[in-house]
Formats: C-alpha cells, sequence, structure tokens
C-alpha cells in the first residue's frame, strides 16, 4: 500500500509541475506577440495602382465560356474575367 501512495504522488506532483510549466510557457509566448506587436507592428500592405489590365478578345471569352458550359452542363456561367 505504501508504493501505491508514493506512485499517486508522484503523479500528481508530475501532473501540477506540467500545468505550472505550460502556464508560464503560454503566459510569456503572449507576453513575446505584445512586445513583437508594438516594437514593430505588420506594415499595411500598399494598394496597387489599378493598370491597364487588357480584356481577352472575342475569341478566347468564347472558348472560355464554352469550358465552363462543358464542365458545369450548362449550370455556369461566366460574369467576370480578370487577371489574377
Amino acid at each position: 500500500m505504501e508504493n501505491l501512495d508514493i506512485a499517486l504522488m508522484l503523479m500528481v506532483v508530475g501532473m501540477t509541475s506540467v500545468f505550472v510549466i505550460l502556464l508560464i510557457v503560454i503566459n510569456l509566448s503572449r507576453g513575446l506577440i505584445w512586445v513583437v506587436n508594438k516594437v514593430a507592428p505588420e506594415d499595411e500592405p500598399k494598394k496597387k495602382a489599378a493598370s491597364a489590365v487588357p480584356t481577352p478578345d472575342a475569341a478566347t471569352l468564347d472558348a472560355i465560356k464554352a469550358a465552363v458550359d462543358i464542365l458545369t452542363a450548362g449550370k455556369g456561367q461566366v460574369v467576370k474575367v480578370e487577371k489574377l
């Protein structure tokens, strides 16, 4: 019975120490994230000026519409074509 008491006490001490260490790691990582965000804030992405993107010619547009029609069995439609 004495061995069981020692084993249970060792298990409780071990699980408690792991829990405490995990809490410390979580709080330190939150603090590090806060410090990094204060010191080096994320730059806002600069918006690109709208450049003149050529629209596809009629033959290309017809080919895209035909491909969409075939792939969707007539249920899909092409609303807008733009280059990504």
